[in-house]
Order: structure tokens, then sequence, then C-alpha cells
């Protein structure tokens, strides 16, 4: 008899494990860009309850037009088969905060996997219950808030936003970014200019032009390179694409225009990796994800 109580508790106690939702984001809900007449509670979601028991990562982005919600989403085009495949990620998520048909553009633009689920809220009220920055002056409604995106530029309420942009100039010696090549070559075959970066061949090998670069070719993250993305994104996809993906007055009076991102990495309830944006452009590095699960 002893043996059969100790078997059920354990039991009950596998189950209780295999239930539990990550507690801090129970409740908090968000609309499947594929079913927008339903919700998803993103910690009872984050909790692997299906019986699967795998990793399960949610990107808690910006409005659509935004660059950090645009690298999220190129950084996880390149990133979610190596999560899958080598940290044994089962699902993912990127949530923006947006209307539908914005998140859907934006898929569209950085070729976003289908099997990466597409969220939206439109108030961002899920990111502030996850913690994440809210940029300069969040609670003072008689700034307008593109003043206040103005003034993030410069540091204000986002302190990582120069170092993040200066950093797309100089480079980096030290640490890989192989998502930059990923997402300009998409940029190239989708025509958005600058589309002289890369020299991409008719079988699809690519040949990337700052290799070329004498001294700083080979460094692992060149000179200008992450530069020259973010103006093709800018271009080719925040200003081209801005009636389309642009916050409307419902977000901008919810603060959406300068609040940050962030994302997190969760195991049966237990966070692993847990991140939020310091400053615009200054999103997740996908390398320290790898190495840390």
């Amino acid at each position: 008899m002893f043996t059969v109580s100790r078997c059920l508790v354990l039991l009950l106690f596998c189950k209780a494990r295999l239930v539990r939702a990550y507690q801090p984001l129970k409740g908090v809900t968000a609309t499947p860009v594929k079913d927008p007449s339903g919700q998803v509670d993103i910690g009872e979601w984050l909790s692997t309850n299906d019986g699967s028991g795998g990793r399960r990562l949610v990107v808690f982005g910006t409005y659509a037009a935004d660059f950090n919600a645009i690298e999220y989403g190129q950084r996880l085009r390149y990133y979610w088969p190596k999560l899958r495949e080598e940290k044994s990620l089962e699902k993912c998520a990127l949530l923006l905060n947006c209307q539908p048909a914005a998140a859907k553009a934006l898929a569209e633009q950085v070729d976003l996997p289908e099997s990466i689920e597409l969220w939206v809220d439109n108030s961002g009220e899920s990111g502030r219950k996850f913690g994440v920055g809210r940029g300069w002056l969040p609670e003072n409604n008689d700034i307008n808030p593109y003043l206040k995106l103005f003034g993030m530029l410069f540091g204000l309420g986002a302190w990582a936003t120069l170092p993040a942009v200066i950093g797309g100039y100089i480079g980096n010696p030290f640490t890989p970014q192989p998502w930059i090549e990923d997402a300009l070559a998409v940029g190239q075959r989708k025509g958005r200019w600058p589309d002289n970066a890369l020299e991409i061949s008719s079988d699809g090998n690519v040949t990337n032009k700052f290799t070329e670069l004498p001294f700083v070719g080979r460094w692992p993250r060149r000179p200008l390179e992450l530069a020259t993305l973010r103006l093709q994104s800018m271009i080719g996809i925040s200003l081209s694409e801005w009636k389309t993906l642009a916050p409307d007055e419902e977000a901008l009076g919810a603060g959406v225009l300068t609040q940050l991102g962030g994302c997190i990495v969760v195991e049966n309830g237990e966070p692993l990796f847990e991140w939020r944006d310091p400053g615009i452009c200054a999103v997740a590095n996908f390398e320290d994800i790898l190495s840390k699960l």
C-alpha cells in the first residue's frame, strides 16, 4: 500500500509540474493572428501543458514599423531553425503591438517562418505586464509621442540606443551575427535598397561584399554591415510600408510608439532566459540565447 501511495503522489506531482503555468504571465493574453476571435493565455502557453514537454519562446515585439520589431523578425527567421534543432525549442511566438493585418504584412516583409506563431496585442498591455521598458516619460500624455520617440533616439528613457546604433557602424571583431547577411539577402530579393551589399547568384549562393573590406573584412561582424541592413529596413519596410505598419490611434494612445520589447524562454514553468530591450535597436542577441540554453 505504501508503494502504491508513493506512486500516486509521484504521479500527481509530475502532473502538477506538467500543467503549471509560468505564473508571472498567467492570465496575460494576446490574440492569435490566425484566429482573431480567440485569445491565448501567454502564461499557460509557456507552460508546455500539452504533454510535449519542450521549451517555448515568446518574443514581445513592438509596433510593426519599429526597428526592434523588424529586427526581432529578422533574427527569428535565421535562428528559429537552430533553436529547434540544437536547443530543443518546441514552439515560438512573436507578439506585436498592432492589428492582425500589420502583423501579417511585417511577417511577409521579413519572410518569417510559418512555424512561428504570430500574435497581436494592439495596446501593448501584455508587454507591460512582462516588464518591458516604456521609453521616455511614459506617463506624460501632454507630450507628443513622436517627440518622445525622437528623444529616445538620443538615449532618453532608452540608454542603450546610441551604443546599439553606433555598433551597427563600427562592427564587432568578437561576436558573429550571421543573421545580418541572411536579412540583407531577404531584402535584396524583395528589391529593397541598398541592394549592392551582396552578390546573389541564380542558384542562391551569396557573396558578402563586406568581407572584401581591408583589415576588417574577416571580422565576425564587419563595420557598416548592420548599419546597411538598418538603412534597408528603414527605407524598404518602415517608411515605404508605413501606412500598413504604423500604430493606429488606439495604440498611440496606449503608448506603444515608445514601448520597447523583450523575450523569454520557459521550460515546464521555469524561465531559462529573459531579456528586456534597453533601447531602440538594442534587442536580444540570439547568439547569447543559443549559448545559455
